[in-house]
């Protein structure tokens, strides 16, 4: 070995564990033998991006092929002679769109020439009888009719621009890109490939890259390599873009591209590197910008080779169109979607689409969108920043896609981290947040193993059975003056516009109610309300009066923890005092409402003037403390991610590990079409059926062995999501509902009752027993239901 190889095999064992080389140590990686760099560059790919490869599907808008430079080995460019007009027209474009839209692309890729208007007069005339001053403005035009008229998301590569240029274009584009291809000047010397192209020099390039660091615009680049760079000239590009990430953080991800000679090019006998090259300048790039960074490779460029790439350090394969070819390599065809997602698969790894603004950007739209393109990115996110995987929506009664029940079979392989955390949590073994974590990020075959592992364990801890109880929600006010972002059931001076008049029931409404549930068979009356500005305590203490007034033995199954708070706060008693009292007056369990997140970032986004986390689970642990049992909620798919879950759940654990006081936890995915958080344009579009799901599942697996129930609302999963819960760890079908009015306010299309007869076909229909069952998962023998106090008199006729 020599002196300069075991220099290069210390910085390598170096960034292997999670050190960043400095440029010197860099430098040394020019003599690294390929064999120690891949199983380093593979381990580091795996710990930031697990077995996830990610691609956008888009569509490819060539807007003109014309371009002041010449470099010597593109056949992109053309002269005013070889094309019919000089740019696409708008009516082209927004065909292209259409149909990458019809096909289900998201992201509109624009590519283009530099400035063809310095060279040639027909690029000039064209714009000048539109009325544009620059091919930029006419590239702002037409990227903009694309974004308003068919929601595709743009990407820009115009070439070289300055800081002007960036900020006029940064409205109409979630991202750009610009490929730095060398920092090599020689290579733009005479006979070298960059000669005769003004744009190709690297400080122009970089200053653009710089100028783009400075408007935070996401920005991806790279490296074109075998076109006469050294190694060391790749690393000394490498070093400059990792200068410009330090200095912005906004390099979303740079490709390596590998020299392809064409045919009618100077360059068309040059040597193409060989796939050993591709391979070392993959791996020193994730050396060099470490696990969480994103390093594409084109995979229409290396047929046949995914699997080495994927080796090498690479994560993403970049657009890929089902609609139009790569007009930059027309000699190599896209894989078919199919196709690459079976060799993405036969590599080990899951094929995930994005979006055309890469994940870590997409949760950070706040830093890196336009104002006025945040809301479209985070419409289309899932809680990983990725596109979302399915059209499926909570509370809007949609079906589950085709493939759904797919994720219930089972499958071989996955990672070993994950399998390795499935058996923990079997084990009874506490999980830590970031092992949660992980479970969330599950994706095909992991997907179905965390599925299938909840199930399992549901089948252990539950059994086969499948309960519910006959219940009747009273929701005696929606005034409340709390203003909660996720919230279209109350009305308060910001809600006027919201589903329905402000209303207020008296008591004797309750108590008829209540009487009316009793005679339907219901065995538990839910009460909660908005916070009501005139409500104290007493108003709680004479609702649960009204209700055991009118069916002494109906359940009372009321209040949520901000309810008892504010009903504690305006007696001036302790909350153990309150809940005592509430407890005499009849009221016998509480449901666990207002949780939404237990995290505090989350809260201070969706519900800031509300209990923060640790008062919610001061008046639980009150209430468990006094003999009040309860429920543990979640609702989820806002501005959330999987790590606020794991932390919720995590905190659910412990308060139950104290005190044993929670019968059951609820998922509740968040309804979003009327959430005033949503029409603002400040939250998701609820959680995908997949993240919904893997929420039931993991539920099970880190709440056991503490908490044996987990239960799907049908009122937000739907009939057909629910039965794919119940076949995910969920034993529990919640209760009949009669009268559900939140979900309905905040857009929900579920109707206000699923029956009893409903609820045990559906059960049937999964070839699973049911019964019916009391609040407190006791079973209801057939005919004792409570009788209301006074009976109504029947007459003769």
């Amino acid at each position: 070995m020599t002196n300069a190889t075991a220099s290069a095999s210390r910085v390598i064992a170096a960034c292997a564990s999670g050190t960043l080389p400095d440029a010197a140590a860099a430098l040394a990686l020019e003599h690294a033998p390929l064999e120690e760099l891949l199983p380093a560059a593979e381990a580091l790919t795996l710990a930031g991006h697990g077995r996830i490869v990610s691609y956008s599907r888009k569509v490819f808008i060539p807007l003109t092929q014309l371009c002041r430079d010449v470099c010597h080995y593109c056949t992109f460019a053309r002269t005013p002679r070889h094309l019919g007009e000089p740019y696409l027209s708008l009516e082209q474009v927004l065909a292209l769109a259409r149909a990458g839209a019809a096909a289900g692309c998201k992201e509109a890729l624009f590519t283009l020439g530099d400035k063809p208007e310095a060279r040639y007069s027909a690029a000039r005339r064209a714009l000048d009888e539109w009325g544009f001053e620059s091919t930029l403005e006419y590239l702002h035009h037409a990227a903009d009719a694309v974004l308003r008229q068919t929601g595709l998301l743009p990407h820009l590569n115009p070439g070289v621009m300055t800081a002007a240029d960036l900020a006029r274009l940064r409205p109409v584009a979630v991202s750009m890109g610009l490929m730095l291809e060398t920092a090599s000047e020689r290579l733009a010397a005479r006979g070298g490939p960059h000669f005769g192209s003004p744009d190709k020099r690297p400080a122009a390039r970089l200053a653009t890259l710089a100028a783009a660091g400075e408007l935070a615009i996401p920005m991806t680049t790279g490296l074109l390599i075998g076109i006469g760079e050294t190694r060391r000239e790749r690393l000394e590009a490498l070093l400059a873009l990792r200068a410009l990430q330090e200095r912005f953080g906004h390099l979303q991800e740079i490709i390596i591209q590998n020299f392809r000679a064409k045919p009618g090019t100077r360059m068309a006998q040059a040597p193409e590197p060989p796939l050993h090259e591709h391979l070392w300048t993959l791996a020193v790039t994730r050396l060099l910008f470490g696990a969480q960074f994103s390093l594409q490779a084109p995979p229409n460029l290396q047929p046949g080779e995914l699997a080495a790439l994927i080796r090498a350090g690479a994560n993403d394969w970049g657009g890929v169109s089902p609609v139009t070819p790569d007009h930059v390599n027309p000699e190599a065809p896209w894989p078919h979607l199919r196709r690459l997602q079976e060799e993405t698969q036969a590599a080990g790894r899951e094929l995930i689409e994005r979006l055309a603004i890469t994940p870590a950007y997409a949760r950070c739209g706040e830093r890196w969108l336009d104002p006025g393109l945040r809301s479209l990115v985070l419409r289309r996110c899932d809680s990983f920043g990725r596109a979302r995987s399915d059209d499926w929506y909570a509370g809007a009664g949609s079906a589950p896609p085709p493939g759904a029940r797919e994720w219930l079979r089972r499958r071989r392989g996955g990672r070993a981290a994950a399998r390795a955390v499935l058996r923990r949590a079997a084990r009874e073994q506490a999980l830590t947040e970031s092992e949660i974590v992980t479970l969330f990020a599950s994706e095909g075959r992991e997907l179905s193993a965390v599925l299938q592992a909840a199930d399992e364990l549901r089948r252990m801890t539950s059994g086969e059975e499948v309960s519910y109880v006959v219940n009747r929600n009273i929701n005696y006010t929606n005034i409340c003056v709390y203003h909660c972002g996720f919230c279209a059931f109350s009305k308060g001076k910001s809600s006027t516009d919201l589903r329905g008049p402000a209303y207020r029931l008296d008591l004797e409404e309750i108590a008829r109610r209540t009487e009316e549930a009793a005679r339907a068979g219901a065995t538990e009356v839910c009460l909660q309300g908005g916070i009501h500005p005139r409500y104290t305590g007493h108003t709680y203490l004479d609702i649960v009066a009204a209700v055991k007034g009118a069916v002494p033995a109906m359940h009372v199954h009321a209040f949520s923890p901000l309810e008892i708070s504010h009903g504690a706060q305006t007696l001036q008693l302790s909350l153990g005092e309150y809940l005592s009292q509430l407890q005499a007056a009849g009221l016998a369990t509480l449901p666990g409402t207002a949780a939404e997140i237990l995290d505090d970032e989350v809260r201070a986004r969706i519900c800031p003037d509300k209990l923060q986390s640790a008062e919610w689970l001061a008046v639980m642990r009150a209430a468990h403390s006094v003999g009040l049992k309860s429920t543990a909620t979640i609702m989820f798919g806002h501005v959330d991610e999987a790590r606020h879950w794991a932390r919720h759940l995590l905190a659910v654990r412990a308060l139950q590990q104290e005190t044993g006081g929670f019968t059951e936890f609820v998922p509740l995915p968040f309804v979003h079409m009327e959430a005033p958080l949503w029409r603002r344009g400040s939250a998701r579009s609820g959680p995908t059926l997949r993240e919904a799901l893997l929420m039931h599942a993991v539920a099970r697996l880190v709440l056991h062995p503490y908490i044996t129930n987990i239960q799907t609302s049908w009122v937000k999963m739907a009939p057909q999501g629910a039965a794919l819960c119940l076949q995910s760890g969920a034993n529990d079908l919640g209760g009949t509902l009669m009268n559900e009015s939140i979900t309905r306010a905040a857009g929900g299309v579920n109707g206000q009752e699923f029956a009893a007869a409903q609820i045990v076909a559906l059960a049937h229909g999964l070839g699973r027993p049911v019964y019916q069952r009391t609040t407190l998962y006791r079973r209801v023998m057939p005919g004792h239901t409570p009788r209301p106090a006074r009976q109504e008199q029947c007459t003769s006729p």
